[in-house]
């Protein structure tokens, strides 16, 4: 059962890091997969392999690269949405241990693919405002930000899942203040 939990929290913790870039999880996972820190269920371990490996490094120094770029980052965040949540829902499926199918594919979609759809579609949001508010000159500090982000949730996810899942709950009560804060307030119709 402790090894269950393990799998559920590392894939949560990395599908939260699709959010804010969708090839970094993955080449962590690989990595992590291929040195066997990390096990995978047996129908993903062909991301351990070095083939894999090599492929997600490529796409991840693309990705990142990509991202400093200020009129692609918007042009990618288009297409990174709906990559964020295959890519969430595919890491919790490659990592879900001990679990029937139903329950699975249940944790994949709802807590991998949505917390990685909720966080993409925020950073998607700060891209789209940086854009709007800077021209686009604050948009590779945005970037930068979001790929060390990235970078460290996957690493904490893979060290230490708990204190994984506690950042993803602070991400997101965050991300619900901002927008909360941005929410236009009702007027009272007094006269």
């Amino acid at each position: 059962m402790p090894e269950t939990i393990f799998s559920v929290l590392l894939g949560i913790g990395l599908a939260a890091s699709v959010g804010f870039r969708v090839f970094v999880p993955l080449f962590a996972l690989s990595i992590a997969s291929y040195y066997q820190v990390i096990p995978l269920n047996e129908n993903w371990e062909w991301i351990g392999s070095s083939a894999a490996m090599i492929t997600l490094g490529i796409a991840t120094v693309v990705e990142i690269g990509a991202y400093l770029i200020p009129w692609l980052d918007n042009a990618l965040d288009s297409i990174a949405v709906p990559l964020a949540a295959i890519a969430g829902t595919a890491v919790v499926l490659s990592t879900a241990a001990d679990l029937d199918p139903i329950t699975t594919w249940s944790l994949a979609i709802i807590a991998g693919g949505g917390t990685a759809t909720a966080i993409k579609t925020s950073t998607s949001t700060a891209r789209l405002t940086s854009t709007a508010t800077t021209g686009g000159f604050a948009n590779p500090i945005v970037s930068t930000v979001e790929s060390g982000t990235s970078i460290i949730m996957s690493i904490l996810a893979l060290v230490a899942p708990v204190l994984a899942i506690i950042f993803v709950a602070l991400i997101l009560w965050l991300i619900f203040r901002v927008f909360k804060w941005f929410k236009p307030r009702k007027q009272s119709n007094e006269q």
